[in-house]
């Protein structure tokens, strides 16, 4: 992935983080419950924290204990990272990573107002992490992994920033087969997680190929339509309430509403076809 494809992720991304959109719409409270999300966990958060960008709850199934420290890659507004503060408890440390400056910002404003005090926050790619060797216990994705442009570099660095005995505990978007070429090229199918998602057995080799063994990438068998739940004028894939603002929060003039496109592909594949929500396990022997 080209350097100006990452910063059209960067800038979509951004987008969002200046949107309204929040648990506070009906669809995209839907979309969180439909991934795995107990309407217990999104009232326990501020509304800002859910955007409606998972694909899975990673905190659901990571196991988190009290005193341990976790690391969120692609952390956005912070649901997962507030969530994981509160299993892992105030002996242990629940820290988010995203390349966006104004998710970074929502995700500790969320922190503040949800009263907080052992999360934090890092400006940087998931493929150079600010964290020492060994350093943390478990490492938590939800729905980012699939845009890294270049996937082996993260699991080397996530294996890199385990201790011993570590653990993965992931939700992502893989493929179930080969996309059409029209969605393999799209630009908004990349933004959107579909397009830069790879195979489930490639997914496990590079796993392993970085040293992580008891590799596991399951199906969970969610709908990836349930994206659709968002109504219009809540969330970047249907039109924004001020038509002179896309869903990248710039010149509607100027910028093209990658959501839209994507949804217009949409229409036309069933996305489940080819893709499917995956639960990623793997650990550091």
């Amino acid at each position: 992935m080209s350097e100006s494809l990452v910063e059209q992720v960067r800038q979509k991304y951004a987008g969002v983080a200046r949107s309204g959109l929040s648990n506070d719409h009906a669809g995209v409270r839907a979309v969180a419950e439909a991934f795995g999300y107990s309407p217990a966990d999104l009232a326990a958060l501020p509304a800002e924290a859910n955007m409606g960008l998972s694909c899975g709850n990673p905190t659901a199934t990571a196991n988190l204990k009290p005193g341990e420290v976790v690391v969120d890659l692609g952390c956005g507004g912070g649901i997962d990272v507030l969530l994981a503060a509160k299993k892992v408890g105030p002996g242990g440390r629940a820290i988010g990573i995203d390349m966006t400056h104004e998710m970074i910002g929502r995700a500790t404003q969320n922190a503040l107002k949800a009263g907080v005090t052992n999360a934090e926050f890092h400006l940087a790619r998931m493929e150079a992490m600010p964290l020492a060797d060994a350093s943390v216990e478990v490492v938590i994705s939800n729905c980012v992994i699939n845009l890294a442009p270049d996937k082996p570099a993260v699991f080397r660095e996530m294996f890199r920033a385990l201790k011993p005995g570590g653990r993965v505990a992931v939700s992502d978007v893989a493929l179930k087969k080969p996309l059409p070429g029209e969605l393999a090229r799209s630009v908004a199918a990349y933004v959107g997680c579909v397009a830069g998602a790879i195979a489930v057995p490639e997914y496990e080799r590079m796993l392993r190929d970085a040293g992580f063994d008891a590799v596991q990438v399951v199906d969970a068998g969610t709908d990836l339509n349930a994206y659709a739940k968002v109504e219009a004028g809540e969330g970047c894939c249907t039109p924004a309430p001020d038509p002179t603002v896309s869903c990248c929060g710039a010149s509607a003039a100027a910028v093209p509403d990658l959501h839209s496109d994507l949804t217009h592909l949409l229409t036309r594949f069933d996305v489940n076809e080819f893709a499917a929500s995956v639960r990623v396990f793997a650990v550091k022997s």
